[in-house]
């Protein structure tokens, strides 16, 4: 079972968290009319082998959404902390 530490909560079970999705992912200016930016970023995904960022949800403890970094390999998870702290996330995903 994977376990999740919660920077608030402690060391969780998987099942008390929701998969939220690739916190790599940059979501296109609000003011973006090109479609093309929009498709890619609601539908196309990578699918990477190796350390990988995420966000999860911590849905029956205490809510907070955190970025998670994971081997998607190996399911080792390397470090987590809350994403509402993370002040810009283009220089956490080059760390």
């Amino acid at each position: 079972m994977l376990r999740i530490h919660c920077p608030v909560c402690g060391l969780r079970d998987e099942t008390e968290f929701t998969y939220g999705g690739d916190a790599t992912m940059r979501r296109p200016d609000m003011t973006e009319s090109d479609p093309k930016a929009w498709v890619d970023y609601v539908f196309i995904r990578d699918n990477p082998r190796g350390p990988h960022k995420e966000y999860w949800h911590h849905v029956t403890g205490c809510r907070q959404w955190l970025i998670v970094k994971r081997d998607t390999l190996t399911h080792e998870i390397s470090g987590s902390y809350l994403a509402r702290e993370v002040a810009d996330l283009a220089d956490e995903v080059a760390a």
